[in-house]
């Protein structure tokens, strides 16, 4: 059996060669492993990065791209039989990375798995507080629930040509998928023994593009969810709180203090937005939401 790492690109040069470097180390008893590049028109040394490691590459053009049409297109260039997921500004914390985010597919334990996300030198002390909540040092195999995320996930095959990811939505497009999944008797496992370090490097314009752009997406997921200026002030106070009483306990209060307050700021004021939002995609939206600006060094960012 072969699994097949499928990365989106979009002049990822920073981080890319540690991702590849660390996709070429991985070793699993279970599958053999290709990476599979999607590239949307990378004008850095993305490609020379990629052809240095040997990848398949696949391209879609950049006024194309949406983050469910373009893991469709890498899934269709991709021979696995099982589809791996990883953001070109992650790389895998250990060797046995794919093994053990494939395996309760291969055990037939869910149809559907992610993995760990850990913040790296340059991640923001909120994002840490982020990543810790959603992804918790624990498994669930299988979770309750469709919680997905494609920055570090596994699908074998035939879920993903019975479904297929959403190519309209903004992001998300691994929950949608989860969503359906589920609803029809599937599972989706949390592997917390798959871990990969995830990178953001953003703005704090881009930080709230980012969560604006989910939020968008969430409306399509779950129409129910409505978030109220009300909602936008108490999230973000208590979560300023919550993270003032980390940084303390972390003897970090005073550094972090500027920074944790604008995160959370950028983060639900883009929520509010994002689930406010009712035009349809325009291409200014498209635009803005994923080639933000700055991206001409920095990949698109997706948690």
């Amino acid at each position: 059996m072969k699994a097949s790492v499928v990365i989106r690109t979009y002049n990822e040069q920073k981080y890319l060669d540690r991702l590849l470097r660390g996709v070429t180390s991985q070793t699993s008893d279970l599958v053999e492993i290709e990476a599979v590049i999607v590239d949307s028109g990378s004008t850095d040394k993305t490609l020379e990065i990629a052809a240095k490691h040997n990848c398949r590459v696949t391209h879609i053009k950049k006024e194309d791209f949406t983050f469910g049409r373009s893991l469709n297109v890498g899934c269709e260039f991709a021979d696995g039989d099982f589809l791996i997921f990883v953001s070109g500004h992650c790389f895998p914390v250990n060797d046995d990375w794919v093994h053990e985010l494939v395996k309760p597919l291969v055990e037939g334990l869910a149809d559907y798995s992610y993995g760990k996300q850990e913040g790296a030198e340059t991640t923001k002390f909120s994002e840490y507080q982020h990543f810790n909540k959603f992804f918790p040092d624990c498994s669930q195999i299988p979770q309750k629930g469709f919680f997905c995320n494609n920055a570090n996930a596994a699908v074998t095959r035939k879920v993903w040509e019975q479904y297929r990811f959403d190519e309209s939505l903004t992001g998300l497009e691994d929950m949608y998928l989860a969503k359906q999944l589920v609803a029809d008797g599937g599972k989706v496992a949390y592997v917390a023994s798959a871990p990969v370090y995830h990178i953001h490097n953003e703005s704090w314009k881009q930080v709230k593009t980012r969560y604006e752009r989910e939020a968008y997406a969430l409306q399509k997921i779950m129409p129910e969810v409505h978030f109220t200026l009300g909602d936008f002030m108490r999230f973000t106070t208590s979560s300023i709180l919550n993270d003032f009483s980390a940084a303390l306990a972390q003897k970090q209060f005073l550094r972090k203090f500027g920074e944790i307050v604008k995160f959370r700021t950028m983060m639900y004021w883009g929520t509010y937005k994002g689930n406010h939002e009712v035009r349809k995609l325009s291409a200014e939206m498209k635009q803005r939401y994923f080639y933000p600006k700055n991206s001409s060094t920095e990949g698109t960012n997706e948690i």
